[in-house]
Formats: structure tokens, sequence, C-alpha cells
């Protein structure tokens, strides 16, 4: 190769080099770099003249780096090591990582389970290992850093951002809700946050009624006894909005009663997320964002 003026030496000049002191032989140098011994020879002879400095001893059975060749070599060695990892991380496929999290069933089945598809596109390095949480005591079990809980937003210790904002409105399916008055109908309850008929009837106006049906401990499957035909439930938005885009259910009622609960994405205070945890974080906020 023609020598340049440049005040970098050859990339080919700098390989040689280093397999050379690394391998303290020219020959085995050149056998790693697909080279001709002579070709190496030349490559050190070039570099050793741009650079005015011996860089090798030549000795009777390979070679021995000189000071300034000892010195010269860690810093020869970083800058590939650099330029390797570099192209590795810029250029080449990278592996999976797992965002592990946990999530009500509800929302893991309505909101998270249909967003896949995006996400693979979005992220497609990143898999979840999804726990649906059926009790709030599973929370406290070792596990993810992320969760998604439902609630006011107040969850000591924890960071949380806000996914969901709740609004409840009745609805049934098509058939049942054929019945002119639908509050003669059976009304599906939900244990805990979300047993709200009584406060929906007062900010509504309309006056309560004693009947009742089933009770389920998660709102899924209130939702599926709803689509079913067994009684009114008290919809969860955005939960039920796909249910109503495909009128498996239909709303009863123009009034939706807001509420400040909603779904929060919490981590706990002190810890650090990973990147593929921060992208699964980004990614998830502008989803549901963007369909809010």
């Amino acid at each position: 190769m023609a020598r340049t003026n440049s005040p970098l030496p050859p990339l080919d000049w700098l390989r040689s080099f280093e397999a050379a002191a690394r391998l303290s032989n020219f020959t085995a140098a050149a056998a790693e770099l697909g080279l001709t011994q002579a070709a190496v020879s030349q490559h050190i002879r070039f570099l050793e003249e741009r650079l005015k400095t011996r860089l090798f001893s030549r000795l009777a059975r390979g070679v021995a780096l000189s000071p300034e060749g000892a010195a010269y070599l860690p810093h020869i060695q970083s800058a590939f090591a650099t330029i390797g990892n570099s192209t590795a991380e810029l250029f080449e496929p990278r592996a999976v990582q797992t965002v592990s999290i946990r999530a009500p069933i509800s929302f893991a089945l309505l909101m998270l389970a249909p967003a896949l598809p995006d996400l693979a596109k979005a992220l497609p390095r990143i898999q979840l290992d999804l726990v649906t949480i059926h009790r709030p005591a599973d929370y406290d079990l070792p596990g993810s850093v992320l969760d998604i809980r439902f609630g006011n937003g107040s969850f000591p210790g924890r960071e949380a951002d806000r996914l969901t904002t709740e609004r409840l409105v009745p609805v049934a399916a098509p058939g049942l809700a054929a019945d002119a008055d639908w509050t003669s109908l059976p009304l599906l309850l939900v244990a805990g946050a979300r047993e709200m008929w009584a406060e929906w009837f007062a900010a509504a106006g309309m006056a309560g009624h004693p009947r009742r049906s089933h009770r389920f401990d998660s709102f899924v499957a209130a939702m599926e006894a709803a689509s079913a035909g067994a009684g009114v439930l008290l919809g969860s938005r955005p939960l039920v909005d796909a249910a109503l885009d495909s009128k498996t259910l239909v709303r009863l009622s123009d009034f939706e009663l807001s509420s400040t609960s909603g779904h929060f994405l919490t981590k706990a205070s002190t810890a650090r997320l990973t990147g593929a945890e921060q992208d699964f974080r980004n990614w998830l906020l502008s989803r549901l964002s963007a369909s809010a």
C-alpha cells in the first residue's frame, strides 16, 4: 500500500502491528490476518518509518515489543475494541431482551394483549413476561420492576405514570339492550373498586333498584357475562371501548361517571430501569396517550 501523509496510519498497518504484538510473531500474525509474512513485515516497517520509532526487537524466533511498542499497543487495542463494539451495537442484530411486568388480568387481556402486534413492530427485540394480578397482595410478591396498578395514583414508595382515566357507563349485549327499561334488568357486580352502581345512579339522577345478579372478582369475567346477555354491566372505559366498537356490547345511557381512578404504570422509587424497560415504558405511555 502506498504511504500517505495522513496523521492516522493506515488501518492495515495498525492491524498488522496489533496482531504481531499480541502473538509475538509476524508469521502467526500473517496467518490470522490472511496475509503473507512479507506483507505483515512490510506493514510494520512502514509504520515504524511513519512513527520514526522502532516498535519491535527482532529475535531469533519471533519478535518482542520495544518499550515504545508496548506503550502503543493498549491504545490500538482499545481503539479496535471501540470500533467493534460500535459496529455491533449499530448494525448487528441485538439479542432479544425480556421485560417482566405485572398487571390486572382485565388490563392485560383488554389493553395489553391487543397491543402486542404494535409492540412487535415498534420494539422487535423486546418480549414481555406478563404475570396477571388477581389480588392486591400479589403486588407484594418478589417479581418485576414494573407493574400496572388500578387506583387513584397514590402508591406509597412507587413512582406512577397514568395510563387511563376511568369513565363508567352501563353496557349490555345488543339483544338485552332492546329492553325499553334497562334499569329493570339484572345488574352485574364487580368486587372491589368498581362496585359503583349506587354512585352511578346517584350521579345520573336516576333511582336505583335492588335487583342484583351475579358478582365477579374481575372486570373481564363480568364483561364476558354481559356479552352473553346475563345482565347490565357498569362498563369501565376504555376497557370496554373495543367491545363497543365491535357492537359486542352497546351503551345504555349517554351519561358517563368520570372517576379519578385509572390504571398507572408504576415502579419502585429506588429502582433503576434497564434500557429495555425504559423503551417499553415510553412505548406504552405513547400508545395509550395516542389512543386516548
